[in-house]
């Protein structure tokens, strides 16, 4: 592949999409719309690992504009969050994401972001990478004050938090790189890039 032909992202992610312009990175977005719940629900019944479910998920998404894409290369993306090797999604509502950080408070848990390359509708290139977090013992106090401000941002974030912002509060250990938190293997992926021509190095 050259730097005349298309590169296309399948993501909506504003911070995917961020990270990428900002490395020099030229794209197109043409988002790949799965059925996410369904494919989750399938492969935790087979005993699929949150890892495994994260990389399908990327997959699915780069496989769709693919096939509708023939002369691009295809980045899908997703990510998953495992906790005591269990899945934990994005909360649905308040509640929910108040369950989700009250069980993590204390606690470590895994963010696993994965980036899978298309190509003529085949997978050429797959990275999942992998952080450890490690949660403060933050109080119900700060908790209800820190959902009442960031609701409507973290609600469609898995874990219900924005390291990027003030969910980075809730944490006393990182270990892993950013942009893996952020949601997609930027270093990895770059170097692949790089490798086929698609970018200068």
């Amino acid at each position: 592949m050259n730097t005349s032909e298309k590169l296309i992202l399948a993501s909506g992610s504003e911070i995917r999409q961020m990270l990428l312009r900002n490395a020099g990175v030229s794209f197109d977005v043409n988002i790949g719309r799965i059925d996410e719940e369904s494919v989750k629900d399938a492969l935790l019944g087979e005993g699929a690992s949150p890892r495994d479910i994260a990389d399908a998920l990327a997959e699915g998404k780069a496989r769709k504009v693919s096939l509708k894409n023939l002369d691009a290369m295809v980045i899908g993306c997703d990510q998953t969050l495992s906790f005591k090797g269990r899945l934990l999604s994005k909360p649905k509502t308040v509640d929910e994401a108040r369950a989700q950080l009250k069980e993590m408070r204390g606690e470590r848990h895994k963010l696993l972001s994965a980036a899978v390359i298309y190509e003529n509708g085949e997978p050429k290139w797959r990275h999942v990478g992998e952080v450890r977090l490690e949660m403060n013992r933050f109080s119900d106090a700060y908790l209800e004050d820190y959902l009442a401000r960031n609701w409507e941002q973290i609600r469609h974030c898995v874990g219900s938090y924005m390291l990027e912002s003030e969910g980075v509060r809730l944490f006393s250990r990182i270990d892993g790189d950013y942009f893996t938190v952020l949601g997609l293997p930027l270093l990895p992926l770059l170097a692949y890039l790089s490798e086929r021509g698609v970018i200068a190095s």
